[in-house]
Parts: structure tokens; C-alpha cells; sequence
């Protein structure tokens, strides 16, 4: 473990915003893939995913994982989601129910393995991370490049009803990436511009942003029960994790309070109840 003070790094009390007040998400650090003839090769029980049930960036991955049948093969260590002044503990930090001990090296916080990774690392020890045992070393930390190599990455080691699971379809990326983008700047974002802005003209913007792309989502889901296309793709498990949460918590915590999903939205709160009811993999990882 490092000596050097890493508080910035991992202090949630620490909310990185620009001059105006607005809150400021940190670009991810670790961008690799894993893809046969690639320096990370598709293996078994090679990958372990680290993750925090509390996090709707690290329960993306989760439901991605069930919906291609990787359980078996990308093993998870969920941590505990009451963040200290290191971020992220394990069991051996915090015993929170459900919280696990890193099996790898018995870290005491995520941080460890970031610094595992680059002892120099100067960015935000965050969840969810795809861990390579072999060379020891993060893959990838930024959740939406996750979803997509779960999606195609270990597709030569799945049985061919998993293997054409295709969250990601080529016909539809397009639109996919277009729906991604305003729900990303809007909603998944959006709350967390909302709720840690520091300023009153921030807060007001980003509250906004936040409605205006609810009613954008409602009109878009009116008589259907996907986003795009006919069929369950990844705007869908994007938006999901941040829909799910939004009453119990962004309403209140976060400041969006013009109006409830439930009472306000309902061809958006029909769409949530049904992956709810009839996907597993989202009733499991919420």
C-alpha cells in the first residue's frame, strides 16, 4: 500500500465541480479490452469484477454478466457500500451484510488495487472494477466499456443461446449510442449534477436537464417496452439502474423532486416493472 496521501482520491466528501458550481464526474483511467489475439485474451476464471450493489455504474455490469451467462466465468467480490475516508471497504473493514473480503490479496479498500495496478494512479478509486489475475492489473473501470465486453468478449467460451444474447446489435448502434448520449448527459449524470452541485444556477440547470429528458424518455416509451427497437439492448440496462433508484433515492437525497416516477411517468414506471418482473438479471441486480 502506498504511503502518500490518496485522501483526495477517495474522500466522498471531496466532490470535484467546475467554476460554476456544477458537479464534475471524472473521465476513467483504465480503457483496456478483452478480445481473442488481444493482450487480454477471453479465459476462464482469469477476470474477477469488483463491485458495490449500492453503485447503478457497478449494477450495470452485473445485469450484463447474468444476461450472457458469465457467472461462471467472471467470478465478483462486492464490497461494502458504506464509503470511509478510503473509499470503498471490503469485509475486513466493514462487515456490512453481503460484504465480501478481496479472495485475491485481501485488500482492505478498492483503492489497493488501483495502487496495485499503478502506484502512481491519480484518479478516483471507483467501482465497478474488472480485475485481470494474470497480469495483475485493472482492464477496465469505466462501466458502459464493460457492458460491451461482457457483451461480445467472452462469446467463443459461451454455450450459442448465451453467445447470441446481443445487447449491442449492429443494426441498431446508431441509435443505441444516440439514446446513450442524452440519457447519459440528462439522467444517468444528470441526478448527480443535480444533487452535489454547490451552486443555486447550477442546481436549477441540471434539475431541469433532468425532467426535460424524463419527459423525453416518457414520449419515447409510450406503447413500447424497449427503448430502441423492439427488443432489450443496452439503453435499456443503462437507464434502468438509475430509474430504479430514482424514488427511494435521487427524488429525495439528490434534490429531483419535481415529480416521482411512479406518479409522474407511467410508460416509463411500466417499462421498469416489466424488466423487473420478467428479467431476472434486473430484479437480481438492482
Amino acid at each position: 500500500m502506498s504511503a502518500r496521501d490518496t485522501t483526495a482520491q477517495s474522500d466522498v466528501g471531496q466532490v470535484p465541480t467546475e467554476p460554476d458550481g456544477t458537479f464534475k464526474r471524472v473521465v476513467s483511467t483504465f480503457r483496456d479490452v478483452i478480445e481473442r489475439g488481444g493482450k487480454f485474451e477471453p479465459e476462464h476464471d482469469r477476470y474477477r469484477l469488483y463491485v458495490a450493489y449500492s453503485c447503478p455504474w457497478a449494477t450495470r455490469t452485473l445485469i450484463a454478466r447474468k444476461l450472457k451467462g458469465l457467472e461462471d466465468i467472471i467470478p465478483v467480490t462486492i464490497v461494502s457500500p458504506r464509503m470511509d475516508e478510503h473509499g470503498w471497504p471490503f469485509a475486513s473493514v466493514d462487515p456490512y451484510p453481503g460484504a465480501e473480503h478481496d479472495p485475491l490479496y485481501g485488500s482492505k479498500h478498492v483503492k489497493d488495487l488501483y495502487l496495485k495496478a499503478d502506484p502512481d494512479f491519480g484518479g478516483r478509486f471507483t467501482v465497478p472494477v474488472l480485475w485481470d489475475k494474470k497480469t495483475e492489473t485493472i482492464v477496465n473501470n469505466e462501466s458502459s466499456e464493460i457492458i460491451r465486453i461482457f457483451n461480445s468478449g467472452f462469446n467463443s467460451l459461451l454455450p450459442a443461446d448465451k453467445a447470441a444474447v446481443d445487447l449491442y446489435p449492429e443494426e441498431l448502434r446508431g441509435e443505441i449510442d444516440s439514446v446513450n448520449d442524452w440519457i447519459y448527459a440528462g439522467i444517468n449524470n444528470g441526478v448527480y449534477r443535480a444533487g452535489l452541485s454547490v451552486s443555486q444556477q447550477a442546481y436549477e440547470k441540471a434539475v431541469h436537464d433532468v425532467f426535460n429528458s424524463l419527459d423525453r424518455v416518457e414520449k419515447l416509451l409510450h406503447g413500447k417496452d424497449y427503448l430502441v427497437g423492439d427488443r432489450l439492448t443496452e439503453a435499456d440496462i443503462r437507464l434502468f439502474v438509475t430509474i430504479v433508484r430514482f424514488d427511494p433515492v435521487y427524488h429525495g437525497h439528490y434534490k429531483c423532486n419535481f415529480r416521482t416516477i411512479r406518479d409522474g411517468y407511467p410508460a416509463i414506471d411500466a417499462w421498469l416493472r416489466k424488466l423487473y418482473w420478467t428479467e431476472d438479471a434486473f430484479r437480481s441486480h438492482q
